[in-house]
């Protein structure tokens, strides 16, 4: 099994797939100086307390303000708050909280107004992302992850990732954890610290309290709204979170991105630095490993499985759902057995859908009818099986009497939902266009001027595939007639991202040339 991560460059921040043999199963975008993102601690201040609700919001920055639960608050809120006034005062002294007394926690089943109050300043971490019309959703219970644990201040207990199943091995590691543990913390013993020598979690807490305390450092010069201590891209938490898994390579277009990247990774993992590598091909690198075609494949309205079915989804305000159709199927098989075959197959790629997508919150799946109660059975155990590798929080119930299968899946950002259905470039989407069998004169008008009047030195013509084709087709192309008529090779690339009708120039200096 062959484990890749690809990281590419574009024009406002980086697209990151992570692939299995080939096959895309993680697609992330992250934007240049990305902010209210999930882990990000903020200063925040209280701007209205909902007594009907038990919460209030907090105002953090973002145009709508946040959304703060009474029970997202922690029971060490007192802590916490106490804290975070002492800092702002520049009071705090021992950042480590060696002489810091805890205060008593707060009841369970109290109430917002007993606890905060209006424009009072309040320390908050990011839960979940701005979704649709809804702004952040916050927590005051602040926790900082590492490769191999997280650290919760004003905390005293030591807890063990449940997919550590070994108990010799949870044992040994909650021995390990409880002597290193600093006072008033609290540490969460991630997968990835399974087998994990003593120094290796001694330099990940090292590294996790040196985080701590510039943030409460910041504090005291910070204004609300200010971002006190920021989570790492989205690119390096993927590597710190999955990198335990045997990855074969990690992809880099971009030299600065892939300069940062390997420095991360020496830290983190330096036997794993040879797998960074950084790709310079002329061919996009989403083109060269064939996942542009794949995106266009896989985020459609409509999703084709094995055995000739196919999948339909439809996103909401509340839900997802999922329709799995048998389509040409064959149909000399008996209903039961046909029905079975294709409901795992859409299993298998309806798991891999809710990675890619990252659909959270309440999915429905409305699966091909089938009787047998043993059948059912399959098809649950299956969706369990195929969505135990997912890294959010997932719960599968089992089909209903109706067939419908229902699942919670965490829901911390937006649904990633790509536009597939390409517009006409030249018209607009009015149905009515030039005659397309004259792109390519215009392509050569665009090409006599950039080497006759504008003198280009070299230039990369970016153009559909089967522009490409018609381009390079026989020993006599189109291609080789420029070169004798202009004196200059032009060098081709195919771009399944742009449209039939649609071409770029590229410079010596891979920038595009703007043709008016």
């Amino acid at each position: 099994m062959a484990l890749e991560l690809v990281i590419s460059a574009v024009q406002d921040g980086f697209r990151i797939a992570f692939l299995k043999d080939g096959a895309l199963i993680e697609y992330q975008t992250e934007e240049k100086d990305t902010k209210f993102t999930v882990g990000d601690i903020y200063l925040g201040t209280v701007k209205k307390l909902a007594h009907n609700l038990n919460a209030s919001f907090v105002d953090i920055g973002y145009k709508k303000d946040a959304f703060l639960h009474y029970s997202d608050l922690g029971p060490q809120f007192y802590s916490i708050s106490k804290f975070t006034q002492l800092a702002i005062n520049g009071q705090v002294k021992d950042y480590k909280l060696n002489d810091f007394t805890l205060e008593p926690p707060i009841d369970k089943l109290g109430k917002i107004s007993d606890v905060i109050h209006k424009n009072q300043p309040i320390l908050v971490q990011i839960a979940k992302e701005p979704i649709s019309n809804k702004g952040p959703r916050l927590s005051a219970e602040l926790a900082l992850a590492g490769r191999y644990m997280i650290l919760v201040p004003f905390n005293q207990t030591v807890n063990v990732s449940k997919r550590i199943t070994n108990s010799e091995e949870r044992q040994r590691l909650l021995r390990l954890v409880s002597s290193i543990k600093p006072a008033n913390f609290g540490l969460i013993i991630r997968t990835a610290a399974e087998g994990k020598e003593v120094a290796k979690l001694v330099q990940d807490l090292k590294e996790l309290l040196e985080k701590w305390e510039a943030g409460i450092k910041a504090l005291s010069h910070a204004v609300p709204r200010d971002k006190v201590i920021g989570e790492i891209n989205r690119a390096s938490s993927i590597l710190r979170d999955m990198l335990s898994e045997k990855f074969d390579n990690i992809l880099i277009d971009d030299p600065t991105a892939y300069s940062e990247l390997k420095q991360y990774i020496k830290t983190i993992a330096p036997e794993k630095e040879k797998i960074v590598k950084q790709y310079q091909g002329k061919v996009k690198l989403f083109e060269h490993l064939g996942i542009e075609k794949q995106l266009k494949l896989l985020f459609g309205q409509t999703v084709s499985i094995e055995g000739g079915g196919y999948l339909i989804i439809e996103h909401t305000e509340a839900m997802h759902v999922i329709d799995v159709n048998s389509g040409n199927s064959a149909i000399e098989k008996d209903h039961e057995e046909m029905a079975l075959s294709i409901n795992l197959a859409a299993a298998k790629e309806i798991a891999r859908q809710l990675r890619l997508r990252d659909m959270g919150g309440i999915i429905v799946i409305d699966f091909i009818d089938i009787r047998n109660p043993e059948n059912k059975r399959k098809i649950y155990q299956a969706m369990k099986e195929y969505m135990s590798e997912d890294r959010s929080k997932v719960t599968v119930l089992p089909l209903s009497k109706f067939g419908l299968m229902q699942i919670t899946r965490q829901r911390v950002r937006p649904v990633t939902n790509l536009i597939t259905q390409e517009q006409c470039p030249t018209c607009d989407g009015t149905g009515k266009i030039s005659p397309s069998i004259l792109i390519a004169d215009q392509i050569e008008k665009s090409i006599q001027f950039l080497l006759t009047t504008q003198n280009e030195e070299s230039v990369t013509l970016f153009v559909h595939p089967y522009l490409y084709a018609y381009f390079t087709v026989g020993f006599f192309s189109r291609r080789l007639k420029w070169l004798l008529k202009y004196k200059k090779w032009i060098n081709l690339a195919e771009d399944s991202s742009l449209g039939i009708t649609e071409y770029k120039f590229i410079n010596k200096q891979n920038e595009e040339i703007e043709l008016s």
